[in-house]
C-alpha cells in the first residue's frame, strides 16, 4: 500500500472508511480515548490485516466497538451486573470483559481464542457514525505500529503506520488521550484488567492469563502436545498445513499468510477436537503477520 489518504471527519470520510472495512481493509479512525485501527470485527481476514499493519508481535484479544447495548448483547452474555455497568457508563471509555455469546459472529482471532470477549460502546461521533454506516462490530486496537505510542492525533497514525493502512480520519486530537478502563465482570465480581479514564474504585488484579489488551503475555495452549515444522504426520497427530503441506486441515492451501491467520485458531481448535492424541502444525514463513503466527504457535507449543 503505497499511500495513506488522510481526510477530515465528515461524510465524505466515513462514506469512505465504510467502503473500505467493507472490502476487508482496516482504517484508522478516532475515538474519546485514542486512535482505532478498525475493521470489521466478524471477518477474520480483516482482523489479520490489523494484526499485519500494526506488526503486533503476538494474537492478543482485541476490544470490538458497538454501536449499542443490544449489539453487544449478539456478542457477549451479559449478566446484572455487567448490564448496570454498561447502563451507567456507556458510551464511554469502558471496556467490558464477557462471556462470549454462544453464537457470536465474532472471528475467533478477535478473541484469541478465548472463551471470552472485550466489548466497549464508545462516545466519540466518528466512531459512533462508522459503526452506524457499517453496521458491523469493529475491532479496533490503538492505532500505532505494535511497541510505539498510542496515537491521540491523526499525525500520530501517520508517523506509525503511513503507507500501511489506506486511510487515517482526522478528528483532531482526542479527549481523553488514555485507553479505555477495562473490567472482567463475573457475576456479580469485578476485576480490574487496566486502569483507565473511568476509576471503579478497583485494584488491578494480578493477570494469571491473557483476557484484554494491555496484560502479561499467555499463551493459547491446546490439551494436546504440539509440533512445529512438520511436514507429515506421524500416526497419533492431526496435521495442520500450510501451502504445500497439505495436513488434515490448512492455515492456507494457497500460502496466504493473512488466510492463515485468521484460520490459526479455528484449525487449533479443530485439531484439538479431534481423535488424534497430539497436534503437528507445517512450517510457516516468518516475514511480516507470519512472526505472529509463529509467536502464537511457539506458546502453544511451549513445554507445561
Amino acid at each position: 500500500m503505497a499511500q495513506t489518504k488522510l481526510l477530515p471527519y465528515g461524510r465524505e470520510a466515513i462514506a469512505e472508511a465504510a467502503r473500505l472495512i467493507g472490502e476487508g481493509f482496516p482504517v484508522a479512525v478516532p475515538t474519546e480515548t485514542v486512535y482505532g485501527l478498525a475493521a470489521d470485527a466478524t471477518d477474520g481476514e480483516a482482523v489479520a490485516r490489523i494484526y499485519a499493519a500494526k506488526g503486533r508481535p503476538s494474537f492478543n484479544p482485541l476490544i470490538v466497538h458497538v454501536a449499542d447495548l443490544r449489539q453487544a448483547a449478539q456478542l457477549a452474555t451479559f449478566g446484572e451486573q455487567a448490564l448496570a455497568l454498561a447502563r451507567l457508563y456507556w458510551p464511554g471509555p469502558l471496556t467490558l470483559v464477557l462471556p462470549l455469546a454462544k453464537d457470536s459472529p465474532v472471528a475467533s482471532l478477535v478473541t484469541a481464542g478465548l472463551p471470552t470477549i472485550a466489548v466497549r460502546c464508545p462516545a466519540h461521533p466518528a466512531m459512533r457514525d462508522l459503526l452506524a454506516a457499517t453496521g458491523k462490530p469493529l475491532a479496533a486496537p490503538s492505532a500505532n505500529a505494535s511497541g510505539r505510542i498510542s496515537p491521540t492525533r491523526a499525525e500520530h497514525v501517520l508517523a506509525s503506520l503511513g503507507g500501511r493502512i489506506a486511510l487515517v480520519i482526522d478528528a483532531g486530537a482526542t479527549s481523553h488521550g488514555l485507553e479505555s478502563t477495562i473490567v472482567a465482570v463475573d457475576g456479580d465480581a469485578l476485576r480490574l484488567l487496566r486502569p483507565g479514564p473511568i476509576d471503579l474504585g478497583l485494584a488491578t488484579a494480578e493477570a494469571q492469563l491473557i483476557e484484554a489488551p494491555g496484560q502479561l503475555a499467555s499463551h493459547y495452549a491446546p490439551a494436546k502436545p504440539v509440533r512445529l515444522e512438520a511436514s507429515e504426520a506421524a500416526a497419533d497427530e492431526w496435521l495442520i498445513g500450510f501451502g504445500g503441506v497439505a495436513g488434515d486441515s490448512s492455515l492456507s492451501a494457497s500460502g496466504d499468510l493473512v488466510e492463515a491467520a485468521a484460520s490459526l485458531f479455528d484449525r487449533l481448535h479443530e485439531a484439538e477436537a479431534s481423535d488424534r492424541n497430539r497436534i503437528a502444525v507445517a512450517p510457516v514463513p516468518g516475514e511480516g503477520i507470519g512472526s505472529a503466527i509463529n509467536d502464537r504457535l511457539r506458546r502453544a507449543a511451549a513445554p507445561r
